[in-house]
C-alpha cells in the first residue's frame, strides 16, 4: 500500500503549513541538543536555536500538544519524537533521483538522507553515456526502468535535477508513475495536478535575495531605470540588457504608431 507524504498527513491533521515549514528547523536545533545530551531547552533558547521568535515557537508546538512544563521547558527527546513522528520520519522513505549531473551526484553523495528519515532507492538519468556509471554506490539506471522502481519500491518521493527543459517531462512521467511529491532543483515552474506536492529549490532565486540584502546593508539605492534614449550599463546581466532592449523597441514601435495615428488623421481632417 502507498504511504501518504507528510505534507498531506499534516494537513489532515489540521497543521497550518507554516508551522509545517518551521519544524524541520526545530527538530535540526533539537537534535543539535540531543546530540550534546542537553536534557531540557526553554522555549526561548530554542526559538533562538531556530531562528523563530518564542510566542510564535509555542503556537507552533500547541498544534502539535506540547506546552512544555513552566520553569523546566521542553524535554528534548521527547520533541524529537514528537515532530520527527509528525513529520513522517519515523518510517523509510524510498526516493528517487532524476538527472545524475554534478548536482545528481552531490545529493546522491549526501549523507544526511539516511538519519532523516529518506533512502535513495536508484538514480536515475537518459544520458547513455551516464547510465551504467555509479553514484554513492548506486547504479545510475535509464529512465525506461522509471515506473517499474516507484511501483516495486513503492516510491512516493521524487527528486528533479534536470536540466530545466527537461524537467517537466520528467515531472509527467513521475506523476503518472505514481510519485506524489516532487522536491524540484531545475530552474523552471512545474505544472502538477492536484494532489502532487512540489517544493522548489533555485539557489539562483536566493543568491538574488541576498544580493537586495547586501545591496541595502551596504546603503546603497537600486540605479535608476535607463530611459529609452540611455544605454543599459554593460555589467547588467544579459537577461536584463535584452529585457531593457525589447521594452525599448516596443515603446519606439508604440510611439511610431502613435505619430503615424496622428498624420492619418489629420489627413483626413478637413482644412
Amino acid at each position: 500500500m502507498r504511504r501518504t507524504p507528510v505534507g498531506r498527513q499534516t494537513r489532515a491533521r489540521g497543521i497550518p503549513e507554516a508551522t509545517v515549514a518551521r519544524l524541520p528547523l526545530y527538530l535540526r536545533a533539537l537534535t543539535a541538543l540531543s546530540e550534546r545530551s542537553v536534557p531540557t531547552v526553554s522555549s526561548e533558547e530554542l526559538a533562538t536555536a531556530a531562528g523563530v521568535n518564542s510566542a510564535k515557537l509555542r503556537k507552533d508546538f500547541s498544534y502539535l500538544g506540547s506546552y512544555g512544563t513552566r520553569g523546566v521547558g521542553y524535554d528534548v527527546e521527547y520533541l524529537v519524537y514528537q515532530i520527527s513522528r509528525e513529520l513522517g520520519l519515523t518510517q523509510d522513505w524510498p526516493v528517487v533521483i532524476v538527472g545524475i549531473g554534478n548536482l545528481g551526484h552531490a545529493l546522491a553523495n549526501y549523507g544526511g538522507f539516511a538519519s532523516r528519515g529518506f533512502r535513495v532507492a536508484a538514480l536515475l538519468d537518459a544520458d547513455p553515456a551516464v547510465v551504467g556509471s555509479s553514484a554513492a554506490g548506486l547504479p545510475v539506471r535509464h529512465m525506461d526502468e522509471l515506473e517499474s522502481i516507484v511501483e516495486s519500491q513503492q516510491v512516493s518521493i521524487g527528486v528533479i535535477t534536470t536540466p530545466p527543459g527537461a524537467a517537466q517531462q520528467v515531472c509527467d512521467r513521475l506523476v503518472e508513475a505514481g510519485v506524489t511529491s516532487i522536491l524540484n532543483f531545475a530552474p523552471t515552474v512545474l505544472t502538477v495536478p492536484d494532489g502532487v506536492d512540489v517544493r522548489k529549490v533555485d539557489l539562483s532565486i536566493e543568491l538574488q535575495i541576498l544580493a537586495f540584502h547586501e545591496q541595502r546593508k551596504a546603503g546603497e539605492e537600486p540605479e535608476d531605470e535607463p530611459s529609452a534614449e540611455e544605454p543599459v550599463r554593460e555589467r547588467t546581466p544579459g537577461p536584463v540588457r535584452a529585457a531593457a532592449a525589447k521594452l525599448r523597441r516596443a515603446a519606439g514601435a508604440a510611439k511610431e504608431a502613435k505619430d503615424k495615428g496622428e498624420t492619418d488623421r489629420q489627413a483626413v481632417l478637413p482644412a
